[in-house]
């Protein structure tokens, strides 16, 4: 006998069926597949919990209906009695209506009728936010509530930080009651329909599509994409071509893919890896490698960013750097001198990084960077905000070269990169015995994640392991670039 599905449903559940209610039902009925796990989402579920916290500065004196420490009966109960004593302030008010649970960051008392502000940690309005709010003001209806209006509370990027936190400078507060109501019509069809839904023993029929990941990823793009081979449209590279139209026409592999309907560059790379084909334009790499000099320091940066700016002088979601790696090479192919910092937790990194930058690296050496625009863009902030140390920064600048040049022009292609010139997809291809499949920490967005991390941890073991991590990825950052350069040279040789 099938196991009998709850028709109970969520804020959160119900912004995940509208988007997709094939992955509403196999949230209910989970099916038997391993997904890997989201650290990421984790991460964002922390941010978001402390943007929330913050946010009830902006309506003081107010009352929680916390969610850790009480069951859903409490927390319904608990949100009555709140509302009949006379709180004009209730944080995470609990409302239940038709077996949807909701929770509301900010419910404010407006004479008769009640205000509804929903916190998030983007800097804008999206459709998706519409939708959240239609939910709670539907549910909060149903209860017996009248809202006067709604807002939309977010994240405003142009604040900048000199003390403790102004909460009235860091969000930004939006009135959306129009376009909620607009969609608050369609609520109850809609619930109706994922009810229906749930109802069905068999997995609906949704195929895979731009709702996928949008307006979010969905966690069951691994279930979902099984039948997608290594090597379909879908690893194209690139604007262009329509991948879904090409798929919904039945066309998936490379080796069904009408040739003249790519771009130049998706055509090189079904091509090349269909054949198993390098291209090498030795005048373009040449003329790259001649803009180079020596002494020759290759640079990388380690940075963060958090929705509320930790430090003074920044902004929500600055990239603020806390770590370098520099390979140095005093000759064309030469040892390289290794140097490297790392930032201690909660402590504002930028002068002392800025300051010993500028003693590591001379005023007259070549910059090896790649991706220029980000090393750059770090640079320039720490310009801006110690003037005293401006003209060596923008000095150094003006040296920055860029080794991602020739890959993202395709003077030299590999059949390998799958049409990208990301350093992660470069590397093996280029220098096949080093990859970062071995690392702890294997990219920026893990980096980043293990410096928040970082922060939260007392002084022990388990810290120095994640610094050590840490420097150890970042260090591999610039020795893969060391590696690549040396290929490219080589490449030239043998040509």
């Amino acid at each position: 006998m099938a196991k009998k599905v709850s028709m109970g449903l969520s804020k959160s559940l119900l912004l995940k069926g509208f988007q997709c209610p094939k992955a509403l039902w196999l949230t209910k009925r989970p099916p038997e597949f391993v997904l890997p796990e989201r650290p990421d989402l984790e991460a964002k579920f922390r941010a978001g919990t402390e943007v929330g916290i913050l946010a009830q500065q902006l309506y003081p004196g107010g009352v929680e209906v916390p969610y850790e420490g009480l069951t859903v009966p409490a927390q319904l109960a608990k949100t009555k009695e709140l509302i009949e004593q006379g709180a004009d302030v209730i944080y995470e008010a609990s409302f239940s209506f038709s077996a949807i649970f909701v929770k509301v960051d900010l419910l404010v008392r407006d004479g008769d009728q009640w205000q509804i502000h929903e916190v998030k940690m983007g800097t804008s309005v999206k459709d998706v936010n519409l939708d959240d709010v239609a939910i709670q003001h539907y549910v909060l209806n149903g209860c017996g509530l009248s809202i006067s209006k709604s807002f939309l509370v977010h994240i405003d990027n142009s604040y900048v930080r000199q003390g403790e936190i102004d909460v009235h400078q860091l969000f930004h507060s939006e009135e959306v009651t129009t376009q909620v109501k607009v969609r608050l019509q369609h609520i109850p069809d809609g619930v109706r329909e994922l009810r229906e839904t749930l109802r069905q023993l068999n997995e609906p029929d949704v195929d895979i599509g731009p709702h996928c990941t949008y307006p979010f990823e969905c966690d069951f793009i691994p279930y979902c994409w099984q039948h997608i081979p290594a090597n379909s449209v879908f690893d194209l590279r690139g604007r262009g071509v329509n991948k879904f139209d090409l798929y919904r026409r039945g066309v998936v592999t490379f080796d069904e893919i009408p040739l003249d309907q790519l771009n130049a560059k998706q055509r090189q790379q079904v091509e090349a890896t269909l054949h198993q084909q390098d291209t090498v334009h030795a005048e373009g790499v040449q003329a790259f490698l001649d803009s180079l000099w020596y002494p020759l320091y290759h640079l990388d940066f380690e940075t963060f960013s958090a929705p509320i700016p930790k430090f003074d002088g920044t902004r929500p979601y600055q990239q603020v750097p806390f770590q370098y790696s520099i390979h140095a090479q005093q000759v064309a192919g030469g040892d390289a001198q290794h140097f490297e910092y790392l930032a201690p937790p909660n402590v504002d990194p930028r002068r002392e990084l800025a300051e010993q930058l500028l003693a590591v690296i001379p005023e007259d050496a070549c910059i090896l960077t790649y991706n220029q625009s980000f090393e750059k863009g770090v640079l320039r902030e720490l310009a801006k905000q110690f003037p005293d140390l401006a003209d060596a920064l923008q000095q150094r600048i003006a040296n920055i070269r860029d080794l991602m040049e020739p890959f993202r022009k395709r003077d030299l292609y590999r059949w390998q990169m799958q049409g990208s010139y990301s350093i992660k997809e470069v590397l093996p291809a280029m220098v096949p015995e080093l990859n970062y499949k071995e690392l702890t920490i294997a990219d920026g967005s893990a980096a980043m994640q293990a410096y928040h991390t970082m922060c939260a941890m007392e002084l022990g073991e388990e810290l120095d392991q994640l610094r050590r991590d840490l420097l150890r990825y970042c260090e591999m950052d610039t020795w893969a670039m060391v590696k690549v350069l040396e290929a490219l040279h080589a490449n030239i040789i043998t040509q």
